[in-house]
């Protein structure tokens, strides 16, 4: 944004449902609850994840950052809606609604970049088994997690900044719930076709890319699992990857609803479609992921228990240096 923007616009108003009170009283309780839900599903399951040795491994490594990433999208917005939901005048302070806007782009690109890491992972678990730990080794993840944030936060600067060098005429009301890229570009009174081209070109490498990837490991998954003779061997196969497909079809169905269906008459069903995509699948994740896998499930119940924190000190006592180059 240039010098006379900065100095023009201090805040913006963000709309919301602002004609609608009511409904948004119902969104509030709804949001409120959601959001509690994945912040102490998400922060279980990265606990979870640090305290059972059991879990000590790629999956579950990728599971962390995922997990974190749902906390961290989430929290970028949904708290100052929930006050503005009980608030008469809406805003958001220039320097808020520049770091909203980059965190939500930010995790955005990010999840799907980890998405095809992750079944890259059960690509190589299934297809790969004897050379899982040579391929999979504990720095190469470390590597592909540090990649697939740096990418991902990296796209959103160079995103912003084009966003925010845009000419926007005084104009200061957002039309949604949260400082959303594109509803700030809109604002926009100048010529935004090098924005509009930067953020096809970014969805295209950052979302179809991934999903492209995905596509093939899961092809190549199939075919090894068609290979397997026994009926047994195809359900442990088929369980070692169904809760992350499941975690990439509803993503990208989402995704694939929000934008390839028809514009809806009512501006205000499209925002109310994008809140509940960014606020309900960080919440489905960890639901997923918990009610799938025996081993999540196992140690929920020894930590219920007690005995997840004997089992992790017991741990630590019989461990040895080679353990180090493990996730965890």
């Amino acid at each position: 944004m240039d010098g006379a923007n900065q100095t023009a616009i201090r805040e913006y108003i963000l709309l919301g449902l602002s004609e609608h009170h009511n409904l948004e009283m119902v969104l509030f309780v709804l949001c409120l609850g959601i959001y509690c839900v994945d912040v102490m599903g998400n922060s279980l399951l990265i606990a979870l994840n640090m305290l059972d040795p059991h879990l000590h491994n790629p999956m579950y490594f990728f599971l962390s950052n995922l997990s974190l990433m749902g906390i961290l999208g989430i929290s970028s917005f949904v708290p100052l809606m929930l006050v503005n939901f009980l608030e008469a005048r809406r805003t958001i302070s220039f320097p808020g609604c520049a770091l909203q806007m980059y965190l939500t782009l930010a995790l955005g690109s990010t999840e799907c970049l980890l998405l095809a890491v992750m079944a890259y992972d059960r690509y190589v678990a299934i297809c790969q088994p004897l050379r899982y730990s040579e391929l999979m080794s504990g720095q190469l993840c470390m590597w592909m997690a540090v990649l697939s944030w740096g990418i991902g936060f990296t796209n959103s600067l160079l995103q912003s900044i084009l966003a925010w060098h845009l000419s926007f005429c005084g104009h200061n009301v957002i039309n949604h719930f949260f400082c959303e890229i594109l509803a700030v570009i809109k604002l926009a009174c100048g010529d935004i076709s090098l924005n509009a081209l930067a953020l096809m070109v970014a969805t295209a490498v950052l979302t179809l890319t991934p999903f492209l990837l995905m596509f093939l490991s899961y092809i190549f998954i199939l075919a090894a699992i068609l290979r397997v003779p026994s009926a047994a061997g195809w359900s442990k196969a088929f369980s070692t990857c169904s809760s992350h497909l499941i975690v990439v079809v509803i993503f990208y169905g989402t995704i694939s609803f929000m934008y390839l269906k028809p514009k809806a008459k009512d501006p205000d069903l499209d925002k109310i479609i994008t809140l509940f995509y960014g606020d309900m699948t960080p919440s489905l994740n960890p639901t997923i992921y918990s009610l799938r896998n025996t081993e999540v499930k196992a140690t929920v119940i020894a930590l219920l228990r007690g005995d997840l924190l004997s089992r992790k000190m017991s741990h630590f006592c019989c461990c040895t240096p080679s353990l180090s180059v493990r996730i965890g």
